[in-house]
């Protein structure tokens, strides 16, 4: 049996997503730039893939930006937002369980001149919004929090921080990582104060490769990548028709039906959840149930190394992560984890489980089932 429980990772692509892109690979190859009718047809996907985003945010077409993924749209957003705002300030705020495409990217700032304040969480990973509160300052340009947290499914208060940031500093910009929660919970950026909105494909069941920046209209923003003056010169290259096709289609097929599916994805989560905690010595980060995101949860195993424990899983057919895809593989601390106090013996002891729509009940069953049988074997083996 072959289990995927590693969605916060990379997601399985919809058929739909997978048949529309490959008819736009060998039949409607144009380049939307031509001017012949190869080049209309390619236009025309691009367009339609920008309505279908921009009804689904409630923002305008003319706002959203195709990039690369989800990493260069959260690079795009804070260097573009910094470099084009330096003169009004270059206070920049974020918080210590982002993104490393924010956290890097942060670094990389300050070491340019920028000054960042890195705000605190709370033990369940959830940003204080004292915390922001007393952070903000008249020369702070650029807010960056995370909507869901990639390790450990803390859902931030993104409405209630954005009306704090205009509050304190109409002038702040506000950007939002929606990388882990566009596709499970519903987002405004104009209903929260959002400036600029970051989203990746393959999270929601689209190509890898593609992502969206919504920018607002108002915001003073430069581009970081230059050439031939795509999308009104603010992110030049040809644009990834294929690409954008899937995400605009995958975005569609991930609203349709949202509220069914995360309600079912709550249910796989509290079930799942709930049979960890019979399990001995396992500490569960993060909310609890509904309190979190509905397809993440991150368990820490006492007296197991994660990558023992993910290596025992996979040889089972389960796929899971020792923490964020792009950090797990370092054998690193997790940031994260750090900043909301977990015990020292557990963070190396840390599994993240991620459901999506295509999660089954057997599938944790089956799960379950192998760490009850695991578990004791590999506490009795495993030295640190």
């Amino acid at each position: 049996m072959e289990v995927y429980l590693d969605n916060s990772a990379t997601t399985k692509v919809y058929d739909e997503v997978v048949q529309l892109t490959s008819k736009i690979m060998s039949e409607d190859y144009g380049n939307p730039s031509s001017m012949h009718q190869k080049g209309v047809d390619a236009e025309v996907y691009v367009k339609e893939a920008k309505e279908r985003i921009a009804k689904t945010l409630k923002v305008q077409e003319k706002e959203i930006f195709f990039t690369s993924g989800g990493t260069e749209s959260d690079n795009w957003a804070l260097m573009g937002a910094a470099s084009a705002n330096s003169r009004a300030g270059r206070h920049l705020i974020t918080t210590k369980i982002e993104h490393p495409a924010i956290l890097q990217t942060m670094e990389y700032l300050e070491s340019i001149g920028y000054e960042v304040t890195y705000l605190p969480v709370d033990e369940k990973g959830v940003l204080r919004l004292d915390a922001l509160e007393q952070a903000i300052r008249p020369d702070t340009i650029l807010v960056s929090i995370m909507h869901v947290n990639n390790e450990v499914g803390a859902i931030q208060p993104i409405e209630e921080a954005g009306a704090l940031i205009k509050r304190m500093n109409p002038h702040t910009l506000f950007h939002v990582d929606a990388v882990q929660g566009f596709g499970k919970l519903r987002i405004y950026p104009k209903k929260s104060h959002v400036d600029m909105l970051s989203v990746s494909g393959h999270k929601i069941h689209g190509p890898k490769g593609v992502g969206i920046l919504y920018i607002d209209e108002h915001v003073k923003i430069k581009p970081i990548i230059f050439g031939g003056g795509q999308q009104k010169g603010m992110r030049s290259g040809t644009e990834n028709v294929p690409g954008i096709a899937g995400i605009g289609k995958a975005t569609e097929l991930s609203y349709a039906n949202l509220d069914r599916d995360v309600e079912r994805l709550y249910e796989l989560k509290r079930y799942f959840e709930d049979g960890l905690q019979k399990l001995s010595d396992v500490v569960i980060n993060g909310p609890l149930y509904e309190q979190g995101a509905p397809h993440i949860v991150s368990a820490s195993f006492a007296g197991v190394r994660s990558e023992v424990l993910l290596h025992a899983l996979e040889d089972k057919g389960i796929y899971v992560s020792a923490g964020s895809a792009c950090a797990s593989n370092k054998h690193t601390v997790s940031a994260t984890l750090k900043a909301m106090g977990i015990s020292q013996s557990l963070l190396d002891s840390t599994i993240r489980f991620s459901f999506s729509v295509f999660t089954t009940a057997e599938e944790l069953d089956y799960t379950l089932r192998c760490l009850y049988d695991i578990l004791p074997m590999l506490r009795k083996y495993t030295r640190y």
